[in-house]
């Protein structure tokens, strides 16, 4: 088993796993929501089961103010799911939160897509990988990185050069299974999933445009490299 240095409490990290051999992990919208409210139920100390309930949509658990997940495992600042891959960046509230955090939510997924799709098996890419964020200067860096990861199934030239800025402007926030609705201040249930960005981190929130055009400056200047 690989060694994972413990998360430390208070810090960041960027976190993100891929299916096994590049496979596609949501092949429609129910499995986009599923992931979704596996977020919100496994985010807790409490074991509470989404087969038990009748009505297993994901608007309907985020509205369900009776649900007891116990104490938060950790802050969910940011995510990003893509047809092939999940980003996050998490904070760790509590020892162990997010490998506990992690572990619960890859399990219950894999269980739900292997019984739908009637096969066995891992689907994902071993354990999840992790990055620490070791200042807000990295932090500033990391949010829009995660938030902006749909664009590549709009633009996926993004990274050495958005020809239509404004087109993407328009696209992003309509992308349902990332945080960035949420960043911009759209109201909707899915804000229910997340923590708290820190207050310190930001005079005023950036506009989507500067993220965009910053993050653009940001891989030219690297030639397309990533955080």
């Amino acid at each position: 088993m690989a060694y994972r240095k413990p998360f430390g409490i208070g810090e960041f990290y960027h976190c993100y796993n891929r299916g096994v051999d590049k496979r596609r992990i949501f092949q429609q919208k129910k499995d986009y929501e599923r992931f979704l409210s596996l977020l919100y139920i496994c985010n807790g100390t409490k074991s509470v089961q989404i087969s038990d309930r009748n009505d297993t949509s994901l608007y309907s658990i985020l509205m369900n103010n009776s649900i007891d997940r116990g104490k938060s495992l950790t802050n969910i600042v940011a995510y990003a799911l893509m047809p092939n891959h999940i980003h996050f960046v998490l904070k760790e509230t509590d020892e162990k939160g997010i490998a506990s955090f992690m572990q619960k939510v890859f399990t219950g997924y894999t269980m739900y897509f292997n019984r739908r799709y009637q096969r066995t098996g891992t689907l994902f890419a071993g354990p999840f990988k992790s990055r620490h964020i070791f200042d807000d200067r990295y932090l500033k860096q990391a949010l829009p990185y995660v938030m902006l990861n749909p664009i590549e199934l709009f633009e996926p030239k993004w990274k050495t050069g958005v020809r239509n800025i404004a087109a993407c402007e328009r696209w992003l926030p309509t992308y349902a299974y990332s945080s960035l609705p949420d960043f911009l201040k759209q109201k909707r249930p899915e804000g229910k999933l997340l923590g708290t960005v820190p207050e310190s981190l930001y005079d005023s929130k950036p506009s989507l445009h500067k993220m965009l055009t910053t993050a653009q400056e940001y891989y030219r200047e690297r030639g397309g490299e990533t955080l």
